[in-house]
């Protein structure tokens, strides 16, 4: 089976169990983000992130490739992850995974989405897979 051709990848992350202040610290998420671009071999061009009262976090970090967004619930220790990149020399996923990391989060819901597959009449689709996954156990990510 041929690989699928895309213009981009787009990775909707539900992250649970995170740590609340981490989730509630703009200047650390901001730090944490800058640090993902980093890793997943993006380009960072701008950044914008904004604290919320009395909680609560939105920001995102616009990338050459594309961008990487969140919006947190610390007192739910739940931060909704966007990260979406073009082109073929960014590693979303590596993007994605540090920042599970350093939220410190249990669990992940995670969806790919392949967008911009070229179909036959000029008109473009996408196409999605789901999965989900248990990051840490007993909370240190110890067995």
């Amino acid at each position: 089976m041929s690989e699928i051709e895309t213009i981009g990848f787009h990775y909707v992350v539900e992250a649970a169990g995170c740590d609340p202040e981490i989730l509630g610290n703009a200047d650390r998420i901001r730090e944490i983000f800058l640090e993902a671009a980093k890793v997943g071999n993006m380009e960072v061009k701008s950044s914008y992130f904004f604290k919320f009262s009395p909680t609560g976090v939105s920001g995102v970090v616009i990338v050459a490739e594309s961008h990487i967004s969140v919006h947190t619930w610390p007192e739910k220790g739940y931060a909704a992850l966007d990260v979406y990149t073009c082109g073929t020399k960014a590693e979303p996923e590596k993007a994605v995974d540090y920042i599970l990391e350093k939220f410190r989060a249990k669990y992940a819901h995670v969806s790919e989405i392949k967008r911009g597959i070229e179909e036959d009449d000029d008109t473009f689709t996408h196409m999605i897979m789901t999965w989900e996954e248990s990051l840490r156990k007993n909370g240190n990510g110890k067995g």
